[in-house]
């Protein structure tokens, strides 16, 4: 018996360990896979096997590097005010066509939010959706048109309902005003929960130091436990006659 539960015991240590190692593995080759599509353009058409001795994965390397260094500079120079006024130019370029707007919008607005405390959005609330007692994550935009709260009856607001695990997607849904339910959650903690379908819930998830896979109440051993009344009866004679018998 003893044999079996010690069986049983590191078959479900084993398994706490092997399960989160695994399934991280594979979220990490889906992200990988997802990169090298991005990448190994790059590594063509810049023809870096011929600078890294054919070396593929070294070749991808460099290719990573260099994107990054692209997507810093960018980044640098639309913190200037000359590359303010370029991408400002482009955001109202893109802005004029019609499908490609709200594609852009949306996905600039998610990404916003998830990378920065200041978003596009009012506020994170709940709405009860898409029934009554069930409650979906819902993003504040801005007040309703008058013609809506003329059908609503009163003060009414723009939803919009993001889709979990892509937020880019969703649906926009008009609220009255009584029936929106302020959340003490930021747009940030909101994405990231749509985001890990619930599981980035808190900040930071603590690392156990030890994992205690406990299945049955362990009981002290019957001969340790009669030592040891035997010891302590040895010990109280001694005492006695220490007492009787002293020098």
């Amino acid at each position: 018996m003893g044999v079996w539960t010690a069986l049983k015991r590191s078959f479900v240590a084993g398994i706490v360990l092997l399960i989160p190692l695994v399934v991280t593995l594979y979220v990490l080759q889906l992200l990988v896979g997802f990169a090298v599509q991005f990448i190994d353009p790059v590594v063509q058409n810049a023809e870096l096997e011929g600078f890294t001795g054919d070396v593929e994965l070294l070749a991808r390397a460099v290719a990573v590097g260099l994107i990054l260094i692209v997507v810093t500079i960018v980044g640098y120079i639309a913190q200037q005010p000359a590359g303010q006024r370029l991408f400002g130019s482009l955001g109202r370029l893109v802005s004029v066509i019609p499908v490609v707007r709200t594609i852009y919008s949306t996905i600039r607005q998610m990404a916003t939010s998830f990378s920065s405390a200041e978003t596009s959005y009012d506020s994170l609330v709940l709405v009860e959706f898409p029934r009554k007692d069930i409650y979906a994550i819902g993003l504040s935009t801005s007040d309703s048109p008058r013609p809506v709260e003329e059908v609503t009856g009163g003060p009414t607001q723009n939803i919009f309902l993001p889709s979990s695990p892509n937020p880019a997607s969703g649906r926009l849904v008009m609220v009255p005003e009584d029936q929106i339910h302020e959340v003490d959650l930021s747009v940030r903690q909101g994405m990231r929960m749509l985001m890990t379908t619930g599981v980035g819930v808190d900040e930071a998830i603590p690392v156990p130091d030890s994992i205690d896979v406990s299945l049955e109440p362990e009981t002290p051993r019957r001969e340790e436990s009669t030592r040891t009344e035997g010891e302590d009866e040895d010990e109280d004679e001694g005492e006695d006659e220490d007492e009787e018998n002293p020098e």
